[in-house]
């Protein structure tokens, strides 16, 4: 990974970075509760995971930029900046997966996060635990790689659309689609459904990994994300369509 000597919320654009899962995942931190950064540095600890702890916005962006992090969980307040801005600025150069943290009940802070490519969120306060198993989720997704078996090749095309799995790379008309980890996992399970609806609920399950609750928009949201992403069917149409009232269905070739 190319190391950027230095980043400030309103720098260039540089290289998209990969994210790296490492063998004792490294994590990145940014809190200005320093009480809460201890007790999740001690606690990770404990759990094999390498947890680096920043305080503010702007020190956290050169540290993800400078740094190569499986994970970085991000709060929404800080002293410095936004999370928001700090969310804003890592996409324009890394796809390192990214929680945030929200205030308790902040729909609006939940939605923006999740709009500006963050993989998952999570309200304050909340367990220790909860965060732990959002992060093995998406560590799991992350590093999540399909063997080649003979008769089954490990490539989808559609229409002007060809979905790597083994590599995790999404191409249109042979240029590469920057997708979050969240993204590439929902293109991942409507190339292996072609032509049929999937719920909410079956989405929710088996790509955020979480009970199901009926109000929770995030699946809309990361499906929202993905449609802007992949743009529209050379015929102009949707490639991913709603249906009332169940899910979401991947029209077929494209």
């Amino acid at each position: 990974m190319t190391r950027i000597p230095s980043v400030t919320l309103n720098s260039g654009s540089v290289p998209l970075q990969e994210p790296i899962v490492l063998e004792r995942p490294k994590i990145l931190l940014i809190d200005d509760d320093q009480e809460l950064c201890q007790l999740l540095r001690t606690r990770f600890a404990s759990e094999g995971l390498d947890l680096k702890t920043v305080f503010l916005g702007k020190e956290g962006l050169r540290c993800a930029l400078e740094s190569s992090f499986a994970l970085i969980v991000l709060d929404v307040m800080l002293p410095d900046t936004r999370g928001f801005d700090v969310l804003r600025e890592l996409r324009k150069h890394t796809l390192t997966p990214v929680i945030m943290l929200t205030a308790q009940g902040d729909e609006v802070d939940r939605i923006l996060g999740l709009e500006l490519g963050a993989d998952d969120y999570l309200p304050k306060p909340f367990s220790t635990r909860e965060l732990l198993a959002r992060m093995t989720a998406i560590l799991r997704r992350s590093a999540w790689k399909v063997p080649f078996t003979a008769g089954k090749p490990p490539k989808f095309l559609s229409g002007d659309l060809e979905i790597d799995l083994a590599l995790r790379i999404v191409l249109r008309n042979g240029e590469q689609i920057k997708l979050t980890s969240t993204e590439f996992d929902l293109t991942r399970s409507f190339c292996e459904a072609p032509g049929e609806v999937l719920t909410r609920e079956l989405l929710v399950v088996t790509i955020l990994e979480r009970t199901f609750v009926p109000f929770d928009r995030s699946i809309d949201l990361h499906i929202s994300n993905l449609r802007r992403k992949l743009g529209p069917r050379p015929d102009g149409y949707e490639r991913i369509q709603s249906v009332r009232g169940i899910g979401y269905l991947y029209v077929w070739p494209a």
